[in-house]
Order: structure tokens, then sequence, then C-alpha cells
């Protein structure tokens, strides 16, 4: 069975975290990503979070399925290389600030010159414009610019963050979704042409922001934090069981909260015609969390699922790690995988997202060793003869 991406030829100039989870998700499902990267070091990802046998294991996950190949692309002849392999690319992901590529003579003018129906994404802080492009932007900064951070956290203390690079990967799923559209374009509707795919992690988060800027056009009305609860929208929060632990339940549908009511012995408030819709609820958001922690710290967390199961009331743990790996319905769907890297040894990796089920995403292979595949690369597409190679070795091109 194909996979839905084969035959597309990916050529990724990036590093760290935006472009390159691209590339993953593009590579997921079949795309032949070539990730280029400097000789000396490679990606700094590879030394990033927890090393394992001298590799990042997020590298290991954040490149699986990519090709490695070092290329100068300071250098004339690195970039000559570049600008051959856009011959057989479908696509460019970089993440570079803006104007390093075109310092580089390697910005989309240059390339596409070479190959018209080329498509490059490109993630930045800011974006290619605007007078801010030139600023240095990392997905932290994205976060807070874009408003997710204002709204993050409990409201007497200062903003947090969430536990993940959340503006990296919205900004990646964006330059997926964009090199779709426009391979769409340039094949489907038969256009030939490639274009630029501007993506700004500031934008991305932006993005996200469902109501609030039309809420402060018309209203004055400026979201801030409010710890787990979710303001306007009742009943909806964490809640602490008898055992200590922690539920989250979300009894905010109309018929949802009569079923809560009545599930946790309150038929009374079940029927109350001032909770017979959201606005009323919601008026009372206090008073509503107040008598369903009553009822949550009588019951341990395993025992408050299964009632609220019981009653058809979305309710969830709030997971670790660890709790993932050892969930049945986790491991039902594949998303916990154990991958073998040698002979001796597996690594526990995430299933791929999502699940398409005539073309389904794969793991091929984990993160390559830096400049695994350059040997290959340059024999299979530029027909380099072992003589060129080891020149450009003994240059430090490649």
């Amino acid at each position: 069975m194909g996979q839905t991406l084969e035959g597309v030829k990916v050529l990724e100039l990036g590093s760290l975290i935006a472009g390159p989870f691209a590339g993953r998700l593009m590579a997921d499902f079949g795309a032949d990503v070539i990730k280029i990267e400097p000789p000396e070091k490679g990606d700094p990802l590879r030394d990033w979070r927890h090393i394992y046998e001298g590799t990042s294991l997020w590298w290991r996950l954040q490149s699986r399925n990519k090709k490695s190949i070092t290329v100068d692309l300071k250098s004339e002849e690195g970039q000559d290389i570049v600008k051959s392999l856009v011959e057989e690319c479908d696509i460019v992901i970089e993440n570079f600030k803006p104007g390093t590529l075109e310092k580089w003579n390697l910005g989309y003018d240059q390339l596409s010159a070479i190959n018209p129906g080329l498509i490059m994404v490109r993630v930045s802080g800011y974006g290619q414009t605007g007078p801010y492009r030139d600023k240095p932007g990392f997905g932290s900064i994205g976060e807070s610019m874009g408003g997710l951070r204002h709204v993050t956290g409990n409201p007497e203390l200062p903003p947090t963050r969430v536990g993940v690079s959340l503006g990296d990967s919205l900004a990646a799923m964006y330059s997926v979704i964009g090199a779709m559209m426009a391979i769409y374009h340039r094949d489907v509707n038969g256009t030939g042409k490639g274009q630029v795919i501007d993506v700004a992690l500031y934008e991305a988060v932006f993005s996200l922001m469902e109501g609030s800027l039309p809420e402060f056009d018309k209203l004055g009305a400026v979201r801030e934090r409010t710890g787990s609860s979710l303001p306007g929208i009742a009943p909806s929060n964490t809640y602490q069981c008898k055992d200590g632990k922690y539920i989250v339940i979300g009894g905010n549908g109309d018929a949802i909260f009569k079923r809560l009511m009545n599930s946790i012995q309150q038929p009374e408030l079940a029927e109350d015609e001032r909770f017979q819709s959201n606005s009323g609820r919601a008026a009372q958001a206090d008073y509503l969390d107040e008598v369903i922690e009553n009822w949550t710290k009588t019951v341990d967390l395993e025992n408050a699922l299964e009632t609220l199961d019981e009653a058809r009331v979305p309710a969830g743990p709030i997971y670790s790690i660890e709790d993932i790996v050892n969930d049945p319905h986790y491991l039902s769907r594949e998303m916990v995988q154990n991958f073998k890297m040698n002979e001796e040894e597996s690594l526990k990796i995430p299933g791929v997202v999502p699940k398409m089920s005539e073309t389904p995403g794969e793991t091929k292979w984990l993160g390559p060793e830096l400049g695994q595949h350059t040997d290959e690369i340059m024999k299979s597409l530029l027909t380099f003869d072992d003589e060129k190679i080891q020149e450009l070795k003994d240059k430090g091109v490649i």
C-alpha cells in the first residue's frame, strides 16, 4: 500500500523545531525529505533535552523518516548543491531569519527560476514582511505576542507557558497545510506554478484565539487568565478527587449538564430553570464548580470516572507520560509504538497522526546520524562520483 505523499520530494533547510516538525509530518506520510545540516555539528536539536548514547532522543523522533546530508550553505559550492537539488524537489522548508537565504543566493526568486513549480515554506517569528520581520523570534515569543500566554495560568500569578513548544508546532502544522494547498493548486488545478508559504509563529498562535478579537472590538472585552476554568462556558473545570488526583469534567452541554447533576445526586439542579442554558450556568459558574467538587472530593478518581462514564458525561484524568504509556486506549490505537533501534533494543515513539484508512503514515527509520545519507544523495540525485564527493569533503563543503 502506498502513502499519500509518496513521490513528493522535500528539501529541509531549517533547524530546531518549527521547520523540521513540518518536515517530519510530511515524512510520516511518505514524502522523501532530505534534511540539510551544517557539516560540523548539524542541527542543534541533536544536543537538546535528554541525550541517549550521544544523541538527543527528541532528535530521533523529530527527524524520523528523513535523510541527513551535510552541506555548508555559506559556501558557493554548497549553494550550487542546493540549487541542483532544487531541480528535483517539490517543496523547500526553511526557518532562518528573513533575508538569510537571499544573502546566500538561495532566495525564492533564485530557486524558482531553476524550478518554477517549487513551493517554498518559510517559517519565521514575524513573517517575511512588516516592521518586525528582522527581529529574532522563537516559539515562546510567538505564544506571547500571539495572545496565548496572556490567557494561560492562574489570575493571581504571572502568565505561564504550556509545557511543550506549542507555537512552533502550530506553525509547522500551518506550514504543512499551506504546502498541501499549494501542491493542489499547482498539480490538480494544473497551474504548474509554485509559490511561497509565509508562516509567522505569532500568527499561527493568534489564529487560535477564538472570538477574542471581535469580543474586544464590539464589547471591549479582554480575555484574562482564569486557571483551569473555561470563561463563559459552564460547568467546565478541573476538580480534585478524594485520593488527591484531579479530574477534568466538561458538563457544559444542556443535556449533559442534566446528566451530570443527576449522576452526582443533584436532581433539583438538573431541573432548575436558571441552569437550562449556558448563559444561566455561566452566571453561576463558581457555585456549580463548588457543587461538583463537593462531590468529587467524596470519591476516588477511578470511581468518579466510572460514574461519569456511565452517565455519558465527558470526563478524563490528567495524564503524565507514564500514564499514557500504560493506557489501553493509547495502545489499542498504536499511539505508543516500540521501534527497533538495533538488534538489542527498541525505543518507544508516538504513532502517526492522523490515521488514514487507505494511505496510512508510518515510521520507517529513526532520526539519522549526521550526514548519514550524504554520499547516497550526492550519487543518486546529483550523479556525483566518488572523486567529486571526496573533493567536496576535503574542502569542508559537505
